[in-house]
């Protein structure tokens, strides 16, 4: 492929690999709700096995959870480092690269982090993997946004008035989800609640105050307006869910809950919470690029045909 041209590869394989990590996450949840982690003992094996070649007849109870989440992590893995190299080849952006190689080096080192929370039982690892995981996913999303084609035909505009002020609203939302991200963790191992609830009211104001500026500043921008919506949309069904999942631990309502709505609300909890941040990132990612001055982007109606045939103009 010529240095002049960019394939779509890159983005299609970054979406997918970003797919298969909000799976992998929403497993993890299963298998902390559960108390599955412990239930293989042994790592990188599985019970001895090759854990490529673990029995599928033994995969049962807390079994199937860990077992399963070891299967779609090693997915993960080999899906990134093919992105990696995707990008190494068909990318001329070095930045780009960049947070390619990133990911392969952040991917290793949540496997470690979780073979090592097996073979040392201990909880300080668990706390850091389950974050470390979120913080992966967000890094996965960058990379979707920055290799999409909205990208690099994003037009050219002069930064409106208050450019800044909307930069850093949108970069601190997006810091404030992954940190109550973070008292989340620390409320499933540690039993910290009261963090996890300030954190939440901060990331309530931060979201509602990041949407209403963008739609009433940028309603025209559907690519900064979607995200703004689905983020307050994410926000009430989150909202909504940590009442439920409160009720279930720390309540005597629990009592009239079955255990399968208890673990629904818990898992649900904690993968619309990556949503929420990936939706952050999403918005953060694409105010910055709204709002840069200077922006150097490809001529609209050369790129319109070059992605018709698949391949786009560098910007």
């Amino acid at each position: 492929m010529g240095v002049g041209t960019y394939s779509l590869w890159p983005h299609r394989l970054a979406v997918l690999t970003a797919a298969a990590t909000l799976l992998l996450i929403f497993v993890g949840g299963l298998v902390t709700n559960t108390g599955s982690a412990l239930a293989v003992p042994d790592w990188p094996t599985t019970f001895g096995y090759n854990m490529f070649l673990y029995p599928w007849s033994r995969m049962v109870g807390g079994i199937f959870y860990e077992h399963s989440h070891r299967l779609i992590g090693s997915v993960v893995g080999m899906l990134t480092v093919t992105c990696a190299l995707c990008l190494w080849r068909l990318d001329a952006r070095r930045w780009v690269r960049t947070l390619g190689l990133a990911a392969v080096i952040a991917v290793v080192v949540q496997g470690v982090l979780g073979g090592l929370r097996v073979v040392l039982l201990e909880h300080g690892l668990a706390i850091i993997h389950g974050c470390f995981a979120q913080a992966f996913w967000a890094l996965m999303v960058s990379i979707v946004v920055c290799t999409s084609v909205w990208w690099r035909t994003a037009p050219r505009t002069a930064p409106p008035a208050g450019a800044p002020g909307l930069r850093v609203l949108a970069i601190g939302t997006a810091l404030l989800v992954y940190l109550q991200i973070v008292f989340g963790a620390l409320l499933t191992y540690l039993g910290r609640l009261d963090a996890h609830l300030l954190c939440a009211g901060l990331v309530t104001v931060a979201i509602a105050r990041l949407s209403a500026r963008v739609l009433a500043d940028h309603a025209t921008h559907a690519e900064l307006r979607r995200p703004a919506l689905l983020l307050l949309a994410l926000l009430g069904v989150q909202l909504s869910l940590g009442l439920g999942a409160y009720l279930w631990r720390f309540t005597e309502v629990s009592q009239s809950m079955s255990v399968a709505l208890g673990l629904t609300l818990q898992t649900t909890h904690r993968i619309t919470g990556a949503a929420l941040l990936g939706t952050a990132v999403v918005l953060a990612l694409r105010v910055v690029r709204v709002t840069r001055a200077g922006q150097v982007v490809a001529e609209p109606a050369r790129d319109a045909v070059a992605v018709r045939s698949g391949q786009q103009v560098l910007a």
